[in-house]
């Protein structure tokens, strides 16, 4: 057990173990490397803030990974489109096995096993008091906000590692309550550090109740998650559209209607199944890489989800928006779209009074319920997203495989601990 100091670092029983990672190199490339054990301080590295440098994070733990999930947002980086150095250490969605604690930690143990949610929080300044942990004012010297291993987020290194370090360990890390139990149910569990609790998010920020009907652009993981989370608050009927017929079928598998914008708008579609070419609510889960609809699937049109998405939510509605938008983008389809600027129909939600929600989802305002639900068989997240086990080297095969269309979310298991 160590106390924070770098002389107890020294003696770590789990130091001698190594530490490897992966890491993104390039445009399309991540490789394993061997990097640093965790330190109870913040080391100069590949997208460190350097006021970040030095810092002591006698608040932290050193988690021994059981499960940390490829995301839709670290494939961004992998295909080039943000501004992430090489050599960054990926991985924000993290649930482990506490094997070290800081000094300053007083309400977790050796052993106990935990969720970390992928924003950063220090539980002490004014928005992470307000339970707006995704803009925590104090992790992150660039902007409000911070994560594990991405870009502009600090530089805490990423959890897609044997062993990680998670800092203001005991307001961030949600403990699970019998260990056990939580093994079983592991896969499902992995999900609430990140896409479980930001598809939810993206439902409750457009109003999903009993009885809406719910339109989720896109059935990537983050989509399937928010259908799941619709069908949870009690939505009447949810619609998923996307490109990709394996992931809308997924989609159906757990009781979806589905749409295909390869066919054109999705309006129509909708009206199909509805009867109206409207829904209630709207959730954005594909982000700044969105293409066209019909024969503009072929292109990339970064705004086109957006104003859809306005055009069919019905007027007084509202809009959830998990998926990502960047302020950089070297890949945009022009200047604009480099800078994160979009052509949007402000003028349709104005007139319709439409509101929207964007930015990180805050886990921590969902992730202790959606744990309850799991444990107790309320939803099978792992199921409806295609929670896909494997180990820490095949995740560059992965990586290729989720960029290609799999519909799978991948689950890297560092240590061999999940069942096969």
């Amino acid at each position: 057990m160590s106390t924070g100091t770098a002389e107890d670092l020294q003696v770590s029983p789990h130091a001698s173990d190594g530490n490897h990672a992966i890491a993104y190199l390039g445009p399309g490339r991540v490789e394993v490397q061997t990097i640093d054990y965790p330190d109870f301080v913040l080391r100069d590295g590949p997208g460190v803030n350097p006021a970040n440098v030095g810092r002591r994070v006698d608040h932290g733990v050193v988690l021994k990974l059981v499960a940390t999930n490829i995301c839709g947002s670290d494939q961004h980086m992998v295909r080039g489109r943000t501004t992430a150095p090489p050599n960054l250490v990926l991985g924000h969605e993290i649930t482990g096995e506490v094997v070290e604690k800081g000094r300053d930690v007083e309400f977790l143990d050796i052993g106990d096993l935990v969720s970390v949610p992928f924003n950063i929080a220090c539980g002490r300044c004014r928005n992470c008091k307000e339970r707006k942990t995704g803009i925590c004012l104090n992790v992150n010297p660039d902007r409000p906000g911070s994560a594990y291993g991405y870009v502009d987020m600090g530089g805490w290194v990423g959890g897609q590692a044997e062993y990680v370090l998670v800092p203001y360990a005991d307001f961030n890390a949600l403990k699970f309550p019998d260990k056990a139990q939580a093994m079983e149910k592991i896969l499902d569990l992995a999900m609430l550090s990140d896409i479980f609790p930001t598809g939810f998010h993206g439902c409750v920020s457009a109003g999903v109740t009993v009885g809406s009907t719910v339109y989720v652009a896109g059935a990537g993981p983050v989509g399937l998650a928010a259908a799941a989370g619709a069908q949870l608050l009690g939505a009447a009927v949810v619609i998923v559209g996307d490109l990709n017929a394996e992931r809308l079928e997924r989609a159906r598998s757990f009781g979806c209607e589905t749409v295909d914008v390869s066919r054109g708008d999705p309006r129509d579609q909708i009206e199909q199944i509805l009867g109206v070419p409207e829904v209630d609510c709207g959730v954005d889960a594909v982000g700044f890489e969105a293409r066209g609809h019909g024969e503009g699937a072929k292109r990339e049109a970064p705004a086109t989800v957006l104003n859809s998405l306005m055009e069919l939510t019905a007027a007084g509605g509202a809009l959830g928006v998990p998926g990502l938008y960047v302020t950089g983008d070297p890949g945009g389809v022009d200047e604009a779209a480099k800078k994160g600027s979009l052509s949007l129909d402000l003028g349709t939600g104005w007139a319709k009074s439409l509101s929207f929600t964007t930015g990180q989802c805050p886990v921590m305002k969902y992730n202790r319920q959606l744990m309850m639900a799991i444990l107790h068989d309320r939803v099978q997240i792992a199921k409806a997203v295609g929670a896909t086990p494997i180990s820490l080297e095949e995740a560059p095969d992965a990586y290729a495989r989720f960029d290609a269309g799999a519909p799978q979310k991948f689950v890297i298991d560092p240590h061999g601990l999940i069942p096969r």
